[in-house]
């Protein structure tokens, strides 16, 4: 018998997560903040529950999918908080990145309760989410990955068990991510020059993809700006969020990260100027447009 799972937070992530899980066959339950979503998730199949509280007395394995620390924090610890009434049999799946430290702070006070959590961040957006190809960087205690072993296998198809101890995961995802941020960044740079010598943009990404200068977000980013598609999978203040927490450890650690706070740098001048809910896609067309003119042959 498949376990019960409940999915608090169904965004851009959460929301294709939950539909996985019900075509994979489980009785899913939801939680969000927003109504809509809640609608949207019921229309699937979802039963939809009126707290964190509510969801998690119902549910063997917890998946969160929120934003950041802060709201991390209030569905776990606040008023109705899923620590309230998750059975110690059953596994609390933290995927949102966070930062190392927080990681572990949530590993330890839900240990303290007898609660097992499993810190696992997730990459690869909202069409891998769909069709369960995530890639989910993972860390918990034998017990609780043997109990969450099948949910996690329908949701991330590449799964790297990087240690056991939460914030583990968190830090394997902020590598991943200082990676991203700064290809994604460069890209805007490149693009931006490449528009202000006159090369066609459709070209220059046929271009790129063939050689060296290939990055996975890049291939996957530029087609949306070609189309001018902005609608955010991926919001660029997500990311900002996310090269802020790389920045911060890699100081922490001691270790120079000039390209990370760079990258941060471009998407929090990117966030200041109004476009935080944009797709970070839209941080090469913020790039074109601050190089000011393009050449008339540019396309």
């Amino acid at each position: 018998m498949k376990p019960r799972v409940g999915v608090i937070g169904v965004g851009a992530m959460g929301m294709p997560v939950a539909r996985r899980l019900l075509e994979r066959g489980y009785a899913v339950r939801v939680r969000d903040i927003r109504p809509e979503a809640e609608a949207e998730a019921r229309a699937m199949g979802a039963t939809v529950s009126a707290s964190p509280a509510a969801l998690a007395r119902e549910c063997d394995v917890v998946i969160s999918l929120v934003v950041d620390e802060a709201d991390t924090e209030a569905i776990v610890f606040g008023a109705d908080g899923l620590a309230e009434t998750l059975a110690p049999d059953a596994v609390y799946v933290m995927s949102s990145t966070v930062s190392p430290g927080y990681a572990e702070s949530i590993g330890e006070r839900l240990a303290a309760r007898g609660l097992a959590v499993i810190d696992a961040p997730v990459s690869g957006g909202p069409a891998r989410a769909a069709d369960g190809s995530l890639a989910m960087m993972i860390a918990g205690v034998p017990q609780a990955l043997e109990r969450a072993a099948g949910v996690l296998a329908d949701v991330a198809s590449q799964r790297f068990v990087v240690g056991s101890v939460p914030g583990d995961g968190a830090k394997a995802k902020i590598v991943n991510n200082l990676l991203a941020g700064v290809n994604l960044a460069a890209a805007g740079e490149a693009m931006a020059l490449a528009m202000k010598l006159g090369l066609d943009a459709r070209l220059v990404f046929d271009i790129v993809c063939a050689s060296s200068g290939a990055s996975w977000i890049f291939a996957d980013r530029m087609p949306r700006v070609l189309a001018g598609d902005y609608a955010p999978r991926a919001a660029a203040k997500i990311l900002t969020k996310d090269l802020t927490i790389a920045a911060a450890t890699a100081a922490g650690a001691g270790v120079s990260s000039p390209l990370a706070a760079a990258a941060r740098d471009v998407f929090a001048a990117m966030v200041a100027d109004g476009h935080g809910e944009a797709d970070d896609a839209a941080v090469i067309r913020y790039c074109v447009a601050r190089a000011g003119p393009v050449s008339p042959r540019a396309g």
